[in-house]
Formats: structure tokens, sequence, C-alpha cells
């Protein structure tokens, strides 16, 4: 058991470090310094207090669109439209102060961000239906069904719910004041950040200490067993998928009723994509989504000093992002291999025994 926790801990960091050791190669292609892309990297995700505020502020969507991914993968799915859920919760945000009359106080924030839990529920649910009771993989239903959350937002906040005085971006009517969601103490911290931090502990406590929650793992882990205890695992995966995609919805809520006021294609900014890659990182884990959330909120904040300060494009540490997510596959494939087996074979078909005389043979 230790020896697993040490893997789990150990094959994250050097994914991460061999990340940035190759994502500094790239960058001196384009003649810049390796090192002083990684010093610029930490000093705009960690440097100051600014840094930060940054920082945290797009961490906090991250924790939860990684939510998306990280909770139906418990039960064995592959979920990777968190996209999708994200803009449909903003979109439902956005929209229910249009069509029904809110008060502008908490009661009404709280229900802003409810819509947007529901709807990010319901379209991941959808693709667990699809799934179990049609036969059709969830990993591209899921993205699919994502593009098709993309165009429905972009047909609804250019049409029907579009705001007249938006003109040159379109958008829905902004968000009264007493519906936003502030900053802490005064930062540009959000409240979201206090959120996603809640969400992933107390759906970590689910999994780890309650029956309902030991029950979806042993669904995702052992299908077979499931079925011969007699576990619902229809009704448990629609549970996890229904989960998710609420933890995804509440994040595009929060960003329109936190950072955009709004609706609009701002709102597209890849963070349910993102959240694929923290919650691969974390393996799945919500209690360590936490803080690779941060870490990868981070690496997003530094983009525009690498900008400022190198000349290299802002979505250069998409790269960084890419490497990562090919690295922390690779080392989730190398975790099962058998590494003392693997080298008495090779010692065994190369090692002493062909060598001369290791049969008994004599030499002349």
């Amino acid at each position: 058991m230790n020896r697993d926790r040490v893997a789990n801990f150990a094959l994250p960091v050097l994914a991460i470090t061999a990340a940035l050791g190759l994502f500094g190669v790239f960058v001196a292609f384009s003649g810049v310094s390796p090192v002083e892309v990684w010093v610029l990297l930490f000093r705009g995700a960690f440097g100051d207090w600014f840094s930060w505020q940054n920082t945290l502020q797009r961490a906090a969507p991250l924790m939860l669109t990684a939510l998306c991914v990280a909770i139906p993968a418990r039960a064995g799915l592959v979920i990777i439209g968190g996209e999708g859920a994200l803009v449909l919760g903003g979109l439902s945000c956005a929209a229910l102060p249009m069509v029904v009359p809110l008060p502008a106080n908490l009661a009404g924030t709280v229900a802003i961000a409810v819509a947007g839990a529901v709807a990010g529920a319901f379209w991941i649910m959808l693709a667990g239906a699809l799934r179990q009771y049609r036969g059709i993989n969830e990993t591209i239903s899921s993205l699919l069904l994502a593009y098709v959350a993309i165009g429905l937002f972009k047909h609804a906040v250019e049409g029907p719910l579009r705001d007249p005085a938006s003109l040159n971006k379109p958008s829905t009517s902004t968000l009264a004041d007493g519906l936003r969601i502030g900053g802490i103490a005064g930062s540009d911290i959000h409240w979201g950040l206090v959120l996603g931090v809640l969400a992933c502990v107390g759906l970590g406590i689910w999994l780890w200490r309650t029956a309902s929650g030991f029950s979806l793992r042993v669904v995702g882990g052992n299908p077979r067993t499931a079925q011969l205890v007699g576990l619902p695992a229809s009704r448990l995966i629609l549970m996890a998928c229904a989960l998710g995609g609420a933890c995804a919805g509440l994040a595009g809520a929060v960003e329109v009723a936190a950072v955009h006021t709004s609706a609009n294609a701002s709102l597209i900014s890849g963070y349910g994509y993102a959240g694929i890659l923290v919650a691969f990182m974390a393996r799945h884990n919500p209690l360590a989504v936490i803080p690779v959330a941060i870490l990868f909120g981070g690496f997003g904040a530094a983009g525009s000093l690498l900008q400022r300060r190198l000349g290299l494009p802002d979505a250069s540490v998409m790269v960084l992002q890419g490497i990562a997510f090919v690295l922390i596959l690779a080392s989730e494939a190398l975790r099962d291999v058998d590494w003392r087996a693997l080298a008495a074979r090779l010692w065994h078909s190369a090692g002493p025994t062909n060598a001369p005389g290791a049969t008994g043979d004599k030499l002349s």
C-alpha cells in the first residue's frame, strides 16, 4: 500500500518535471533560454500576491471541471465533455434572471448557481445514459455533446437571448450586482474557489467514507463483482455522471457570476478540456485535484508574462500542458509493468545463460 502511495505521488511529479524539461527544449528552438522560461513560469504563477490572485482565480473552474472527469472515472467512464457542461451551466446562469424574476441577494445567487449545476448534470448524465442504455462509447458521445452544447450556446447568445446593447461582442444581459459572486476580502479571488475546494473535499469524503461511494468504486473497478453482488450499476453510473456534470455546470455559472457578468464567447476558454489533464494528473482523486488545479492555473496565469517578456505566444503554455498530458498517460501505461520480471526475462534471454559454456558446453 505504501509503495502504491509513493507511486501515485512520484509519477505525476516526474511527469511534470519531464514536461518542463521538454518544454525547455521546445522554447530553445525559438532562441529563448529555457532557464529564463522556467523562472518566469513560476514567477508569473506564484511570484507575488497579484500572481497568486490570478492563479487561484483560474484554479477555481479547473477544480470543478476536473471533477467532471474524476467522478465518472471512478465508475469506469472516460468523460471528456466537461466544456459542454460548463458553457450550458454558464448559459443557464445568465438566462434564468431573464425569464424568472429573482431577488438580487444571496438567494438569487444560489438560484442561478443551482441552475448552472442542474444544466451541467443533465448534459453529462445524457452521455452516461447513452452508454448504459444504447451502448454508445461515452468518450465519443461526451465530446460530441460538448460541440453540440457550444453550438446551442452560440445560437442562444447570438440570437434569442442576445442583449441588444451588446454590439461588437454578442452576449446576454448583464447580471444584476446583487446576483454576482464577489471577491474574498476585497481581492480578485472570488468565492468560486471556496466552492471548488468544498466540492473536492466533499466528493472525496463521499467516495472514500460512504457506502454509496464504495459501491461506485466497485462498479468502476470490477463490474463483474458489482453485478454478482447486485449493485445497481446503471443508477450509480448515472449518479456519477450527474455529480460530475453538476460540478462543471457550476464552474460555468461561477465564471458568469464572478468573472464575465454575462454569457458570451469568452466563456468558451478551454477550462473543460484543461480539466481532463488536471483529473488525470491527480489520478481521479478529488483531494489531489486541488493542488494540481492550482499548479496548472498558475501555468495559465504565467502565459501572458511569457508573451510580454520573451515574445512567446500566450498559448505556448498549451504546449506545456499537452506534453504533460502525454507523459502522464505514458506513466499510467508504465505503472502496471512488472519491472523485476521484465529485467529477469531480459537477463535470461541476453545474459549469462546464453554465454559460451553457460549450458555446460566445453570450450575447444
